[in-house]
């Protein structure tokens, strides 16, 4: 239903929007509220898995503090405005830049919670093509690209990510990555610890390698304390055992892959013997492990942000995928796969494509390389700061919160405040956005439509859930809000027909589709397609269109087992589509058609890494890592009463023994220092850590007194990014989170 205001209790069926699990939710609602929101048992994917997060999604909603008409900055002040006028405000302050022949002086920043909902994931592109800029920077920066980088590397498509096969499995070996806590990351498998509990049962194998002994770890068979920043030198040298006792086993791979020749040479430094003393594992347990992986009749090998926020970020995530060839289980049946999701595009079944490159272009400062059309967003505060041709002097953020989320937060902080101009689109005056001269608030997740662009693109089966919207949206439809904005920034002004400019981007999409000789609609009329689209908003008739040409829809037929829209509102518990099942060759999109292991920018990290094994790693240094927390995601739900106000939960944790050996109480305020700066913060001694290294989560830091978070800022903590150096993985641009050397001592 479109809106609820009918006095009876009804139950409304949605998908959370809020993470990477995609969890049914049944939500009870009355009056034009939310009463309670409990897992759907009938979801097709999550079957009545719920976290405390979707439970909160009422909440968010609520939430006083959320803003509902736009702020425009007068006097020096955020106050409330209409949207005419704010509006007219956006015109003014981005036409200098806009007017540019070269629109250098202009930045976008996308934060996480933008793949998180339909709108974004749809209409940003037309906004970022008329900015028309090339200072681009996203939260990718601090999480996945690295995974990306390494899938363009290796099989030419940076969006062909493997995801394991959990539910076929015989042994996972995860790293860097805490599923207890985080409900999975690019790997959509909601109830994991479930799924992971049922691998168990079965008889496989689990082991976890982390710096701490997470929840996560504690359900393993076996945890392995590796040293924070060596997912790399230990996964290689997993490699090089498989290679060296010649049990490379690559299978039906080795028809279409090239390098496997050269791996002996590549690798040779990597031994177990070489790595142990910088990783902390020792050779037997290491060729233990990889001869395990080999011998399982199904294994998967998968790694997260622990590895991949990491100096050699990309080639973890190069090495997690080169152990699934050659045991011979990418793409195969319960080692990792790589999903099918209803609207992604049909393939005319011949490996090859334009292949991957990055450094198309280069950041102004420091010279670090585009990847992916992006920018590092740990080089945006010096982007803003350094004076010259190309200094960012007008930013426009959506759905982020970089001050807390990116390295060295306060640096930014002071240079978000020297702008000339800034526009934000979020729910929220964060930390961020209280820099802005304009903020505009899209509606909240129960008052738009969704389904899961992205993350159905790493789900374990091929599902399709969609959920309308539950109330009518206050404000402009966030799609509304940033069409808009693209016509502004095509120099169209405030004032034109949103509704044709929706219109003429999918005739785009349209025309494009039906020029493509493998898909189902090749050869129509763009005009007879428009015509057959179902849907009333911009979104819905876009993801017809997606759904109805992809690999399982009606093609635009009369199938009547074909998805269209009409079947998925038909559909609230969603459809499943069934497992993964393999696509190689035909996904490869290299320009030859073959899995390549051969790459020079890999043989120089490769090089690097190899070096670093020759100098013994301080042991009289702290390291740094970050934390998820169960009842956080990242700083953006820090508001709600029922996941913030709990007992204290930024915490630095340290292993008893460096408390003691500097003369630290548990509870006691302590100051963390780096090279970045300085948090204080109370000290939970714990023995979930490993000695040598001390743990604070991400997303705090609500200090600031002109936000409106008023449940957050009473429950603050500290910024770990205060205190994170601006550090990147030089293949990504990712930033270095993890391994941060500090000091820790009285406040």
């Amino acid at each position: 239903m479109n809106a609820a205001s009918h006095a009876e209790t009804h139950t409304a069926y949605r998908t959370c929007p809020l993470c990477e699990a995609t969890c049914g939710l049944a939500i009870s609602v009355r009056d034009g509220r939310v009463l309670r929101v409990r897992g759907d048992r009938d979801d097709v994917l999550s079957g009545g898995y719920l976290c405390p997060k979707g439970v909160a999604l009422g909440e968010l909603h609520d939430d006083p503090d959320r803003l509902r008409r736009p702020l425009v900055r007068r006097d020096g002040r955020l106050q409330e405005a209409s949207w005419e006028e704010a509006w007219a405000r956006v015109n003014e302050g981005l036409a200098p830049w806009l007017a540019a022949r070269e629109r250098t002086g202009i930045g976008v920043y996308v934060g996480n919670p933008t793949v998180h909902n339909l709108a974004g994931s749809l209409f940003l592109r037309p906004l970022l093509k008329a900015l028309n800029t090339r200072q681009l920077f996203t939260a990718s920066t601090v999480d996945q690209i690295p995974k990306h980088v390494a899938s363009g590397l290796m099989f030419g498509d940076p969006f062909a990510l493997p995801v394991p096969d959990i539910d076929r499995t015989d042994y996972l070996l995860l790293l860097g990555a805490n599923p207890w806590e985080s409900n999975g990351s690019l790997w959509t498998a909601p109830d994991l610890p479930g799924r992971i509990r049922r691998l168990r049962r079965r008889g496989g194998r689990f082991v976890v390698v982390d710096p701490r002994r997470t929840r996560t770890a504690e359900h393993a068979d076996l945890h392995l304390a590796i040293r924070p920043g060596c997912d790399a030198h230990w996964m290689l040298a997993l490699a090089q055992v498989i290679v060296s006792e010649g049990r490379a086993a690559p299978g039906r791979l080795a028809a279409f892959t090239d390098g496997l020749d050269t791996l002996t040479a590549r690798l040779a430094a990597f031994t177990p013997e070489a790595v142990a003393a910088r990783c902390d594992i020792d050779a037997a347990t290491t060729r233990r492990i990889a001869r395990e992986l080999v011998e399982a009749q199904r294994a998967a090998v998968y790694a997260r942000i622990g590895s991949h926020a990491n100096r050699h970020g990309t080639l973890a995530a190069w090495a997690t995928e080169l152990l699934n060839i050659l045991t011979g289980n990418l793409d195969r049946e319960g080692g990792v796969m790589f999903p099918l999701a209803p609207h992604d595009r049909v393939h005319d079944g011949t490996p090859g494509g334009r292949g991957f490159a990055t450094g198309r272009w280069h950041s102004r400062v420091a010279g670090h390389p585009e990847v992916m059309g992006e920018l590092p967003v740990a080089c945006l505060a010096e982007e803003i700061e350094t004076s010259g041709d190309g200094q960012i002097r007008a930013l426009v953020t959506i759905a982020g919160n970089p001050v807390l989320s990116t390295p060295d937060g306060g640096r930014l902080d002071r240079a978000l405040a020297g702008l000339d101009f800034m526009l934000s689109v979020d729910i929220y005056l964060n930390e961020t956005t209280r820099h802005a001269d304009v903020v505009l608030p899209p509606p909240s997740a129960l008052e738009r439509a969704h389904y899961d662009i992205l993350f159905l693109r790493f789900a374990v089966r091929s599902v399709a859930n969609y959920s309308p919207r539950l109330f009518a949206a206050e404000g402009p439809a966030e799609e509304d809000i940033l069409l808009r904005l693209a016509m502004i920034a095509a120099g169209e002004g405030s004032g034109g027909d949103v509704g044709a400019r929706a219109e003429a981007y999918l005739a785009e999409q349209v025309a494009r589709e039906v020029s493509n000789p493998a898909s189902p609609i090749a050869g129509a009329a763009v005009a007879d397609i428009l015509a057959r689209i179902d849907g009333e908003e911009p979104c819905d008739r876009m993801l017809d269109f997606l759904v109805r040409t992809g690999p399982f829809g009606d093609g635009f037929t009369d199938d009547m087992d074909g998805l269209n829209l009409a079947r998925l509102r038909a559909t609230p518990h969603g459809i499943d589509l069934g497992p993964m099942r393999p696509q190689l060759p035909v996904r490869l999109r290299t320009r030859d058609g073959r899995l390549a292991l051969a790459d020079a920018a890999i043989d120089g990290e490769l090089a690097a890494a190899a070096a670093e094994l020759a100098t013994a790693p301080a042991t009289d240094r702290l390291l740094l890592i970050g934390r998820r927390e169960f009842h956080s995601n990242n700083s953006w739900m820090h508001n709600l009463p029922s996941l913030i106000e709990r007992p204290e939960r930024c915490t630095l944790r340290m292993h008893a023994d460096d408390a003691a050996a500097r003369g630290l109480a548990d509870g006691s305020r302590v100051a963390l220092r780096s090279a970045a700066g300085v948090v204080e913060v109370p000290l939970e001694i714990h023995d979930e850590m490993r000695p040598g290294v001390v743990s604070l989560p991400h997303g705090y830091g609500h200090r600031f007194d002109d936000t409106r978070l008023a449940r957050a800022r009473a429950h603050a903590g500290a910024s770990a990014n205060d205190v994170v150096v601006a550090d990147i993985d030089p293949l990504s641009g990712n930033a270095v989170l993890n391994g941060v050397e500090v000091t820790v001592d009285i406040a």
